[in-house]
């Protein structure tokens, strides 16, 4: 998924699934609105291609055991090793520049991109010290705080992120899907996409945001069927 960056675009990875302004999560901690959202949208272009993880392999055809048609999935303690080597030239770079800010985000994402969330959280905490004011960075470090358990510190710094720039996709995105799962905040998260729509009249996933807004709806007026409480 895509929106607004200062993030140079980078080279997409080799998974079809994952996308410049996508990141695909792993099925235990997919989002769900009436159907499963696996993805926040990132506040910022990736600095890495790091493949994604499959908590769970997608089910092999009828006469192909094993899935010999799918290429093997890369386990988080891979991503972790990957990660570590990409990030080597970064962190050299900081021995001789330790403030800067693009850096420390491109080291934060190469960490997000590997599902290392509380490393990946440490570096974007690092970027917004130099530079507080960036509403991309105050995305993805929103949706490292969520992925380490953190839901109200994840919304707290998404609110940072629209105070800073009210149009941002990529938080109005994150903080419905916040609300909606971890805060049972069905209206809150329909009045977060349906502002992220009228800001972003042009926005790439409009339909996909439409959807939710629809299953959030539906969610509302029938939450038993859901686990919603109504409200």
């Amino acid at each position: 998924m895509s929106n607004a960056t200062t993030e140079p675009t980078q080279t997409q990875t080799s998974n079809p699934l994952w996308k410049p302004a996508q990141v695909i999560v792993m099925s235990a901690v997919c989002l769900v609105v009436g159907i499963a959202v696996g993805y926040f949208l990132r506040g910022s272009a990736p600095a890495t291609s790091v493949p994604a993880p499959a908590a769970q392999a997608a089910a092999a055809p009828a006469g192909m055991p094993g899935g010999a048609n799918q290429q093997a999935m890369p386990s988080i303690e891979d991503l972790k090793r990957m990660a570590d080597k990409k990030a080597q030239p970064l962190l050299a770079e900081l021995k001789t520049n330790p403030n800067n800010a693009e850096t420390l985000n491109h080291l934060g994402m190469i960490y997000k991109s590997a599902h290392q969330f509380k490393e990946a959280g440490d570096y974007f905490q690092k970027s917004l010290q130099v530079d507080p004011k960036n509403a991309d960075v105050m995305t993805d470090m929103a949706s490292c705080l969520y992925f380490t358990g953190d839901a109200d510190g994840a919304i707290a710094e998404l609110q940072k992120a629209l105070a800073v720039d009210p149009k941002h996709a990529g938080a109005l995105m994150n903080l419905g899907i916040i609300k909606y799962k971890a805060k049972n905040d069905v209206n809150g998260a329909i009045a977060a996409w349906e502002k992220l729509l009228k800001l972003n009249p042009d926005f790439d996933q409009k339909e996909l945001v439409q959807h939710m807004i629809e299953q959030a709806k539906h969610a509302k007026e029938n939450p038993g069927s859901m686990g919603i409480t109504k409200g």
